[in-house]
């Protein structure tokens, strides 16, 4: 199911996007400041965010930069500023796409759909979805591990790092990029978290952890998955 991010200080705007996408069967998490909404983005990892830049404490333009630190979610702005140096500001600053103040629901629902099939994956074939090595399969779509037959049971912690590395299989990521993608934009230090976590799935996956074949460490740089 497909989960939507709406930030917007106006309570009726903010009522009927959530009472009109509910009912089309999206989850909905709502936030009515900056701040409140880059928290929200971290914790529950929405699959587009609607954005008013219009905030009481943050400008949007602000939040679409803090967001396009860790995330490539789509986002789709909602606003009353016609000009257009202000819609190439926040295109330039990483919006996919803007929608003026008055909108019609059947427009800005019909964008919202363009702007999710659009960051989905290429091809979007179950091939892609499936990830197999000599020692486990990872499935992305229905979220699970298997490992000699049986279901390796992750927490979700464990499963957002295994699929952001599943995800960009051969290529090395980053130490900072990690961290912000898995516990959130506040984060680029904490390499000990990147230590424990990789170690834990190493010890659930690998067949020899203290030799991994799968998740290898780059030191001082970051981690790569290779299958």
């Amino acid at each position: 199911m497909t989960r939507v991010l709406v930030v917007d200080d106006e309570p009726q705007i903010v009522r009927a996007l959530v009472i009109n996408l509910r009912a089309r069967g999206y989850e909905v998490d709502a936030a009515h400041d900056g701040a409140t909404a880059l928290r929200l983005a971290a914790a529950r990892h929405p699959d587009v965010v609607v954005l008013d830049l219009g905030l009481p404490d943050l400008d949007g333009v602000e939040v679409i930069r803090g967001l396009r630190g860790w995330t490539r979610v789509p986002i789709l702005v909602l606003s009353a500023r016609h000009s257009s140096d202000e819609k190439v500001q926040a295109l330039d600053a990483g919006a996919d796409d803007y929608v003026t103040k008055p909108f019609g629901m059947d427009e800005l629902l019909a964008r919202l759909r363009a702007a999710v099939r659009r960051a989905e994956p290429a091809g979007g074939g179950a091939d892609e979805m499936l990830v197999e090595t000599g020692e486990f399969t990872v499935d992305l779509a229905a979220k699970k591990v298997v490992r000699a037959g049986k279901d390796v049971r992750l927490t979700p912690t464990e499963w957002h790092l295994l699929e952001v590395l599943v995800r960009n299989s051969g290529r090395l990521v980053g130490q900072k990029r990690l961290l912000q993608e898995v516990w959130g934009p506040s984060y680029g230090t904490e390499t000990n978290y990147l230590r424990v976590y990789m170690a834990q799935l190493r010890r659930k996956l690998e067949a020899d952890p203290s030799h991994p074949k799968h998740f290898i460490t780059e030191p001082g740089m970051g981690y790569r998955f290779e299958k």
